[in-house]
């Protein structure tokens, strides 16, 4: 059984001191793809060290975090730029909009979106969304952008049902991690009404652990806690969760 944890920063100081325990522990529990998304600038080298030491297990992504878009963000971007060129990636990500810590800075964050959007349709890429308290926000600029070159993933889909069919109507699919786990997550509520084809599986790795784990680190061997609520939910077998959602993976990310 392959499990794919679409998006995991492994490369997050929170596993300095155990970082190869944790991947290990994950790929003998049959977890053995992850898809590394990027932050800022002073995370690439971690990342590419990262790779480097499982280029079988690794697949990076390149972007602009949305709560790193500050005022260097031109220079953040031309980083991103730059780096699409120089190496492989298989995602522009995590990008989108996040207005929990700060909407003043929401005309910047549109603008970082946007142009990363359309670096992504350049070089022939899948986007990975990151939306907090901003779903109008997100699909307005999606509505712009949407186009047989627009697809990827809306990681850590917390929204409701109508939102839901309206990402997947960009050629999004859902990323389901440790909320889909949580008492008052809601998106268990109506996740078994959309179709197994649009969801991938995720971790969030270091963050948003899911129960029985929820409030510490999260690893991305605790995916095989979100394939278990999955299986309640779906009411079908790990085996062919696993299967369905790595081979949505692969149509992401073609790799």
């Amino acid at each position: 059984m392959i499990i794919t944890d679409t998006h995991t920063h492994l490369y997050s100081e929170s596993f300095d001191n155990d970082r190869q325990n944790i991947i290990d522990q994950a790929i003998k529990n049959g977890v053995s793809r992850f898809f590394i998304p990027a932050i800022d600038s002073t995370y690439t080298e971690a990342m590419l060290t990262l790779e480097a030491n499982y280029p079988d297990n690794m697949f990076l992504m390149m972007g602009l975090h949305p709560t790193h878009v500050k005022e260097n963000y031109i220079q953040e971007l031309t980083h991103v730029e730059q780096m699409l060129k120089r190496h492989k990636f298989y995602a522009v990500g995590e990008i989108g909009i996040d207005l929990y810590w700060d909407r003043s800075t929401l005309e910047v964050q549109k603008k970082a979106f946007k142009h990363q959007i359309q670096l992504a349709k350049t070089h022939d890429l899948p986007i990975v969304i990151h939306c907090r308290e901003a779903f109008d926000e997100i699909f307005e600029v999606l509505e712009e952008e949407k186009d047989d070159n627009l697809h990827g993933i809306f990681h850590c889909f917390t929204g409701n049902l109508e939102q839901a069919h309206q990402a997947i109507s960009y050629n999004m699919k859902l990323g389901i991690g440790g909320v889909v786990t949580f008492k008052n997550g809601k998106i268990d509520q109506f996740l078994d009404r959309i179709d197994l084809k649009h969801i991938v599986l995720e971790t969030d790795a270091p963050y948003l652990a899911p129960v029985p784990y929820r409030g510490k680190r999260n690893e991305s061997l605790y995916i095989l806690k979100v394939l278990e609520k999955l299986e309640i939910l779906y009411g079908l077998n790990a085996e062919t969760i696993a299967k369905v959602t790595t081979q949505n993976s692969f149509e992401v990310f073609k790799v």
